[in-house]
């Protein structure tokens, strides 16, 4: 029924007064056959009848009429492609179909909350296609190319083959480090990859991936600093999974600084009044506005494509190091600006020495 027809035969209303006006009729009629001879009694049914199919009328038109229509629009309303909820019928819940309307009105709004998700999740799966398939087609088209080239005499050429296999062993490891990078976004999505806490020497394991880094922040001029104020400290974590955060925060640090910068890792002392204890890897590179900051997490969103693909980045990182973090139930914290610099905290559960 569309609210035109609602609004122009009301077939409800019609068959509430005609039932009720034929029951007051035929009972007023029986009755009053004890009284009087059957013809003035039928007579007398009738003009109760008709009297009730009246007052009926109007009662069932006062009493859901209305209602009805508000009830039609926003069924009318979840069916349409209108991203937006039928305006708020303020229900007074004082009867059922008062109810029904409150329970209808609030499905539609759930379904347009639905409806703008899968349309944000839609939108975010075609981007990320795109994007896919640019960073793999990048490197496979380059390494393509070397080859074809050295296959047409650059082979022969000792100062030039050996330059070209180099530039194309440096696609492969760039496809390679995206595929890893890949496979561990999806393991940690699916659940496949499993989160095993155990006790970790964070100190420890903080100084083991500073000096694995030590070689890449030389090459930049970048300065690597632990600030171990904090020692001996140990959490409860997944050890390789820790690792993992530690390297693409620390990486980022470099690739992302300036020259002469610095990348600083320090830990919070405050957090252990909470069980917990926060680390905060720092940088005095180029930073990042606040428009970027909410999507930096997303899977392959760079603030700077160039920059970063010509540092070797995949774009993956930070997005792996949000769900880590979220599978040990912790988050990500950013606090950048522009040419100042960044912070990336993250906290984690203190743990007992065995």
């Amino acid at each position: 029924m569309t609210s035109k027809q609602v609004k122009t035969r009301f077939k409800l209303g019609s068959k509430i007064a005609w039932f009720t006006a034929l029951a007051a009729g035929l009972f007023s009629a029986i009755y009053l056959m004890f009284f009087f001879s059957p013809g003035p009694a039928l007579l007398s049914g009738l003009f109760i009848g008709v009297a009730v199919f009246i007052s009926s009328s109007i009662t069932a038109n006062l009493l859901l009429r209305k209602r009805l229509q508000t009830l039609d629009k926003i069924v009318s309303n979840i069916s349409d492609k209108n991203p937006e909820p039928f305006e708020d019928p303020e229900a007074t819940n004082s009867d059922e179909l008062d109810y029904l309307i409150r329970q209808t009105y609030d499905t539609d709004v759930k379904i347009k909350k639905q409806f703008k998700r899968f349309k944000k999740i839609e939108n975010y799966r075609k981007e990320f296609i795109g994007d896919i398939s640019h960073e793999l087609k990048t490197p496979t088209f380059a390494i393509q190319g070397f080859i074809e080239t050295l296959l047409d005499g650059a082979l022969e050429d000792p100062e030039v083959n050996r330059q070209f296999l180099e530039k194309a062993m440096n696609n492969a490891d760039r496809l390679n480090s995206l595929t890893n990078d890949l496979m561990e976004i999806s393991r940690l999505e699916s659940g496949e990859l499993k989160i095993v806490k155990e006790s970790v020497h964070l100190n420890e394991m903080i100084r083991e991936v500073v000096e694995s880094l030590q070689h890449l922040a030389d090459q930049e001029g970048i300065t690597l600093e632990f600030q171990e104020d904090f020692k001996d400290v140990i959490v409860k974590a997944d050890r390789n999974q820790l690792r993992q955060i530690l390297i693409n925060l620390i990486d980022n640090g470099i690739k992302y600084n300036k020259p002469n910068g610095k990348v600083t890792i320090s830990l919070n002392k405050a957090e252990t009044i909470y069980g917990k204890i926060l680390v905060t890897v720092s940088d005095t590179g180029i930073g990042i506005d606040d428009e970027n900051i909410e999507r930096i997490t997303e899977r392959f969103y760079r603030v700077d494509k160039s920059r970063s693909r010509d540092k070797g980045g995949t774009g993956l990182g930070l997005s792996i190091v949000k769900h880590i973090l979220e599978a040990h139930n912790e988050r990500l914290f950013i606090d950048s600006n522009p040419d100042e610099g960044s912070k990336f905290s993250f906290s984690l559960q203190l743990g007992q020495k065995n």
